[in-house]
């Protein structure tokens, strides 16, 4: 059987969704080979960061960040650690719009 958590526990720890409701995303922004956004976190998240290195896709989609395929962890905001820069290859995203219309 397996063991369970306490009451007060299980209450401290913020669902899923509500941490989902507190991210900001930018719009999206171009140069000739990239497309830009960031993310602004939830403050109470920054504890889970990697502290030297970028977040892989895995990581930043279990903090409950929700993109599409294609972007990457590129850099942080270094006066706000809470937000996250990502990009992704415009040919990437191009390739995703065609397929969406094919739909």
């Amino acid at each position: 059987m397996a063991a369970r958590k306490p009451a007060a526990a299980a209450a401290a720890q913020p669902k899923k969704e509500d941490i989902a409701s507190k991210f900001f995303y930018s719009e999206k922004v171009r140069d000739d080979v990239w497309e830009y956004r960031h993310v602004i976190c939830p403050k109470e998240l920054i504890e889970r960061f990697p502290k030297s290195r970028l977040m892989r896709e895995d990581e930043w989609r279990g903090l409950g960040i929700q993109m599409s395929p294609g972007w990457v962890h590129y850099d942080w905001h270094a006066p706000e650690p809470h937000v996250l820069l990502f990009r992704r290859a415009i040919a990437v995203a191009e390739e995703q719009a065609k397929a969406q219309q094919l739909q």
